[in-house]
């Protein structure tokens, strides 16, 4: 009877799992590399997870980000509730130019964290004064929400012929 109860679980679990992936692969940034920092057995590991995302409204940004990924059981049924500590870099990786106006604080990237309630958010802004993009990485929950942050910024410089465009002039009022 408990083994029944069990494959019934981990049945629907699976099928969950498998739904919702489709829906993870969009948003998905690119993966650069993954490291171990705790083995499981059987089961896979707890790492270390490093991924790059160009800024989708600034071309010339790309950030990077390092997130904990859960293994074990819960990790590979992917249900596991991930911390949130994130580190994040961002930099300047070619000449910049603004497609479209943008708010302060307007998200630029959002990934899941857990099976429902926690996602990572990327939002950015603009100092004015000093003509640099700041962006920082936060990660929410609808219950209580989380402290940890991480904060990256990007003076826009000038790149090869290119003059630097100020991003005071693309901030939406």
């Amino acid at each position: 009877m408990i083994a029944r109860l069990f494959r019934a679980a981990l049945l629907a679990a699976a099928t969950l799992v498998a739904i919702a992936q489709p829906a993870y692969s969009a948003d998905e940034p690119d993966l650069i590399f993954k490291k171990s920092t705790v083995w499981k057995f059987l089961t896979p590991d707890h790492k270390l997870a490093t991924y790059a995302v160009d800024d989708p409204l600034i071309k010339g940004v790309a950030c990077h980000f390092t997130v904990p990924e859960k293994g074990g059981v819960s990790g590979w049924l992917g249900v596991a509730e991930e911390v949130s500590d994130i580190s994040l870099a961002c930099r300047q990786v070619g000449p910049v130019s603004f497609k479209e106006k943008f708010e302060q604080g307007e998200e630029m990237f959002r990934q899941r964290r857990s099976f429902m309630f926690k996602k990572m958010r990327i939002v950015r802004g603009c100092d004015a004064r000093r003509n640099v993009l700041v962006y920082l990485v936060y990660s929410d929950k609808i219950i209580e929400g989380s402290p940890k942050n991480s904060t990256s910024t990007v003076p826009i410089m000038p790149w090869g012929e290119a003059t630097a465009p100020r991003c005071a002039d693309w901030l939406d009022d």
